[in-house]
């Protein structure tokens, strides 16, 4: 069991970085749900103040490590390979949870400035943080939690991430650490959606081979993109047209570590067909990144395009397997 674990002063993207972890399936431990669940227990509002006295009541009777302790038996209740826990909050807590896993305790850091934390706070609806009206309050709260100790765990994390551009270039390099540590499989989607055609008719061409991804639309690009880590209808609709040799010669052209390229032909797909296209072919093709971790990408190729006979598979190789 691997713990993966974020540290960071508040706002300062730790929740964002559960949120990532959670679309991998990855489980994550929240230690502020500790706290939370504390303060509903005993009646009071959920607010800033109330969260604050309990967690310090809760280190004063026993211990500063008292919600790392309280968090140890819901990591192990999750029962994964890789379990996430967001929001460590000092250095007893780190020493706790290093105490009880060993070196397959990770921390990673998320560094923030001020200013930009108090400025996505309102984007951020939870009622422990209505009481943060001005960046004097969000200093007092650091305060806080620095007096916990939040600056020295910060100082022995495994691992920094600085979270001072977009969203989704935050969300990667949490997914990127996150991969390191994790098996699986992704395809990533762009498609360009010409003037003449429908945006609903492209996704939908999309769909017929990844069922289930979420596709967003740029106007600005005039693309749909997205990510999904469901492969099952594509590698069964390669079989189902037993075009696998075809499929394993396209991937191969377009492999470059853990990844392939390859391009597919939009109008094929309306009709859940796959057909292998140009990258410059007129009508602009669906461009798909295939990406596998944990796993070597040969093993993969083998896994979702198997060497054929008489255009059956010789051998279906289980990806998982050792």
């Amino acid at each position: 069991m691997k713990i993966i674990a974020f540290v960071g002063l508040p706002l300062s993207g730790k929740s964002t970085a559960s949120s990532v972890a959670r679309e991998m399936g990855i489980p994550v431990v929240v230690m502020g749900d500790v706290v939370r669940e504390e303060v509903e227990k005993r009646g009071l509002p959920l607010t800033d103040e109330n969260a604050g006295k309990v967690a310090n009541e809760l280190r004063k009777m026993e211990g500063m490590d008292a919600i790392a302790k309280r968090c140890i038996k819901r990591i192990r209740e999750k029962n994964a390979d890789v379990i996430v826990v967001d929001g460590i909050r000092g250095l007893a807590e780190v020493d706790r949870f290093k105490k009880t896993f060993g070196d397959d305790f990770v921390l990673v850091a998320i560094e923030c400035p001020l200013e930009l934390r108090f400025e996505r706070l309102k984007n951020r609806q939870r009622d422990d943080d209505l009481s943060i009206r001005t960046v004097e309050d969000l200093k007092r709260r650091d305060e806080r939690e620095i007096a916990w100790g939040m600056l020295d765990a910060m100082n022995k994390a495994n691992l920094t991430v600085e979270n001072t551009s977009d969203l989704d270039d935050f969300k990667e390099k949490i997914r990127e650490i996150l991969r390191a540590f994790t098996k699986g499989v992704e395809a990533e989607v762009e498609v360009k959606v010409n003037p003449t055609e429908d945006i609903e008719k492209v996704k939908k061409a999309v769909e017929n081979l990844f069922p289930g991804i979420e596709l967003k639309y740029s106007k600005e690009r005039s693309t749909l993109r997205g990510k999904t880590d469901n492969l099952e209808k594509f590698r069964e609709l390669l079989r189902m047209q037993r075009i696998l040799d075809t499929a394993r010669t396209e991937l191969r052209k377009g492999w470059k570590g853990n990844e392939s390229t390859v391009f597919i032909n939009k109008q094929a797909a309306t009709v859940s067909r796959i057909n292998f296209a140009e990258e410059n072919t007129v009508l602009s093709p669906i461009v798909v990144t295939f990406r596998a971790y944990g796993v070597s990408f040969e093993k993969f190729i083998d896994w979702l395009t198997p060497e054929t006979r008489n255009g059956k598979p010789i051998k279906e190789v289980n990806l998982w397997e050792e």
